[in-house]
């Protein structure tokens, strides 16, 4: 049986730990959390078959930020071993985002092989604060730091709603008046896909940029309508595009924590047949005896 199906959702777990490979809210460290019904531990499969060797392998884009479960070309943190994987975009046919599957004979743990022919692993068997994921090469076959359980995660029928947005910190406007602090600022850069998706990539004039000073989604949401002349909020769906080949990801959580980035934002017309083949992750889903 095929653990990573294209377009699927799916939980990654340590299998010494419990704990679930979690796309951080900087938008690039990925750790260890016990946060299973969080957005950030659900990973949608995307299947390439590489044009040099004709080899196939499997992706990972986080369901949260849309970004790819990479291995990136820096060391580990300090009582971590191997090199340090990140949430990175899928730009250029880059390998760092590509993996295998090998199913281990004893039981239904699997290892998780980079294209570089080393492991994912988790860190630290007897120091439960370092929480990175990396990825090594030692004893590959035989650390059970390097052995997952792969879950699929059930769509949900219907898009989550999005969060409601919250009070940001207040400053004195004036004597009586009080007005919110922008403490957060993104860069963001949208464009409009047709029915079916697609966008014009090579029209810089179909792109539009502008600061948003909030991390609330909801409020992102109803910035692109007025921008659109829309007063009918419900009218757009957000996704994220984790890079030029990255696959679109919806927006139902919100923005993450590393303001001052500039953020592809592709915009779909709600109902439309590419909103509609939108997937949403139920990762609500309770957790199966393993």
């Amino acid at each position: 049986m095929d653990l990573f199906p294209d377009g699927t959702h799916v939980w990654v777990r340590s299998r010494v730990h419990g704990t679930y490979v979690y796309a951080d809210e900087n938008r690039v460290d990925v750790s260890l959390s016990p946060r299973r019904a969080s957005m950030n531990a659900a990973w949608r499969v995307h299947r390439v078959v590489d044009e040099e060797t004709h080899t196939g392998y499997f992706l990972l884009h986080g369901a949260a930020y849309g970004r790819y479960l990479a291995l990136s070309d820096s060391p580990a943190p300090r009582g971590h071993r191997g090199d340090r994987t990140i949430q990175d975009e899928y730009s250029h046919r880059r390998k760092p985002v590509h993996w295998r599957a090998i199913r281990l004979w004893d039981n239904d743990d699997v290892l998780i092989r980079h294209e570089s022919k080393r492991s994912l692993r988790a860190n630290s068997k007897y120091r439960p604060w370092h929480t990175g994921v990396t990825v090594d090469d030692t004893n590959s076959m035989r650390s059970s730091m390097m052995r997952w359980v792969v879950e699929a995660i059930p769509p949900r029928p219907a898009p989550p709603d999005l969060p409601v947005p919250t009070a940001g910190p207040r400053i004195q406007h004036s004597l009586f008046r009080w007005r919110a602090r922008p403490t957060e600022n993104f860069g963001i850069r949208y464009t409009r896909a047709d029915d079916d998706g697609n966008i014009d990539e090579l029209n810089p004039l179909n792109w539009r940029d502008f600061t948003f000073y909030s991390r609330s989604v909801f409020n992102l949401r109803t910035m692109v309508a007025s921008l659109e002349n829309d007063p009918n909020v419900h009218n757009f769906t957000l996704c994220f595009r984790g890079g030029f080949y990255g696959r679109l990801t919806p927006l139902v959580v919100d923005l993450p924590m590393d303001q001052g980035q500039y953020m592809d934002i592709v915009v779909l017309t709600t109902g439309s047949p590419a909103a509609q083949a939108l997937v949403y992750p139920n990762v609500d889903e309770p957790e199966k005896d393993v």
